[in-house]
């Protein structure tokens, strides 16, 4: 009997999250230092830490790391929710190892599409440029070519699974020295009273709602752009990831938006991530 069988119903087994964040890169590798990335990782582990989720931080790992941790982790037992949070540059369909190597998501994604994560949720936030477009808050068509040829990706996706993207297909995605805006947002939305109750779809519907319409860069380079998260999903049911058990029933009586508030759009200093 396989190992993870003989653990699965251990009473040591809880949800589990793992985040892979690149901030710094080897030398000659021609991509910029990532200063908010740290601080992303430090409160994506109080947060998720305090919801009952087993937390692990990994930095600066090579392509060839990346792919080793997530083909080990997708074998280790879970209680009902894996998180995986990959942050780094990136294009469309990869992000980058801190050796420069493109990591490819349909592949990480695959890994996760055996018997030990059968009927668990899988949810999977990437923070990285899809491209070089920058978003105008407005629709436009320079993408349009991008998006139709990069959907092969998104067929790797194992069933129950969530993949929430910063940004469409083709644009870049914002961080600072305060964190990227994608991955704070997500934080607060953990941290404010409501929300972890919330199902997992209405949940990162209000992540897209709020990066959408209270982010707005300034400074020189991207003044008055905007940032437009990605949602693909495969789920086949309801999950709460983040709620305690007695309050799952009561989560279908809040509205995706009614809790988001539209108040002053934050403007940031911002770089692409």
């Amino acid at each position: 009997m396989p190992l993870w069988r003989g653990l699965r119903d251990s009473p040591e087994e809880r949800n589990r999250a793992v985040v892979v964040s690149v901030a710094k890169f080897y030398p000659g590798v021609e991509l910029g230092k990532r200063p908010g990335a740290e601080k992303d990782a430090k409160r994506l582990h109080r947060n998720l830490s305090k919801l009952g989720f087993k937390v692990d931080l990994h930095s600066d790992l090579s392509g060839e790391e990346i792919y080793q941790l997530f083909s080990a982790e997708s074998r280790r037992p879970v209680k009902d929710c894996f998180l995986a949070v990959l942050s780094s540059h990136g294009e469309e369909g990869c992000v980058f190892g801190a050796d420069g190597e493109p990591v490819r998501l349909s592949r990480i994604f695959t890994f996760f599409d055996n018997e030990c994560m059968e009927k668990k949720t899988k949810l999977f936030l990437i923070q990285a440029c899809r491209g070089h477009h920058l978003d105008d808050g407005v629709e436009v068509d320079s993408a349009q070519e991008e998006s139709d040829s990069s959907f092969s990706h998104y067929l790797s996706v194992p069933t129950d699974t969530a993949v929430m993207y910063a940004t469409a297909p083709g644009y870049g995605a914002f961080m600072n020295f305060s964190g990227s805006v994608f991955l704070q947002t997500f934080c607060s939305l953990l941290e404010e009273e409501g929300h972890c109750e919330l199902e997992l779809t209405r949940l990162l519907t209000r992540l897209s709602h709020r990066v959408a319409y209270s982010f707005q860069a300034k400074g020189r380079l991207y003044d008055g752009k905007k940032e437009m998260p990605c949602l693909v999903t495969r789920l086949t049911r309801e999950v709460f990831p983040f709620a305690d058990s007695e309050e799952d029933s009561k989560a279908g009586k809040i509205s995706a938006t009614s809790l988001v508030s539209l108040r002053s759009v934050r403007a940031r200093i911002a770089s692409l991530s």
